[in-house]
């Protein structure tokens, strides 16, 4: 049960969201910024979509990682979502770009704090190909689902188990962006 009185059916932090519109505008705003890049040559939105699943991960936010990871499976053809739970749990381990191993390290020190994160940290990045946009991008999307994930436990949300309704969102979500207002409610087949 939610600490606080949100509306009924809507998870995680659709909730929340619908509870105060005046802050769910900029936040999606945010996601949006963050998540659904608008440069070809930065961080794809698969890339962006898992740096937010790793950083939910480690905050043990079950909401955000189930759903960011979700869409970061649609975006990178992971249907089974095995990358996904193989990143979760030892990214080193997995054939993801070398490039995106040292931005998940880096994001992995954002989510200790900010000070965490090392020059080595970022020199390792940028030999493997990252950016300043990269690593930029890289700290802020860690920092901003650090507070995310907190606003989402923090107000005891509820997060259903069912994986086709985070299937179902994130096929919305990569048709729509993330937007305020937008219906949580999937078809009832789902819900059962």
């Amino acid at each position: 049960m939610a600490h606080i009185q949100l509306p009924e059916g809507l998870p995680g932090i659709r909730g929340p969201m619908a509870f105060s519109p005046e802050t769910a505008h900029p936040l999606n705003g945010l996601a949006n910024a963050l998540l659904r890049p608008d440069d070809p040559a930065g961080l794809s939105w698969g890339e962006r979509e898992l740096i937010a699943t790793y950083v939910s991960s480690l905050n043990d936010c079950f909401f955000c990682q189930t759903i960011h990871g979700a869409v970061a499976s649609h975006h990178l053809g992971d249907d089974d979502w095995s990358l996904i739970k193989a990143v979760k749990s030892d990214y080193q381990q997995t054939s993801i770009s070398s490039k995106l191993k040292a931005l998940l390290a880096i994001a992995a020190s954002v989510q200790q704090g900010g000070k965490h994160v090392t020059a080595e940290q970022v020199e390792a990045a940028r030999i493997e190909g990252a950016t300043d946009k990269n690593i930029h991008d890289t700290v802020l999307i860690a920092a901003a689902f650090c507070m995310f994930n907190r606003y989402v436990d923090g107000l005891a949300t509820w997060a259903p188990d069912a994986p086709d309704l985070y299937r179902y969102r994130a096929k919305r979500i990569v048709e729509g962006g993330y937007v305020s207002g937008d219906a949580y409610m999937p078809p009832a087949e789902l819900t059962t």
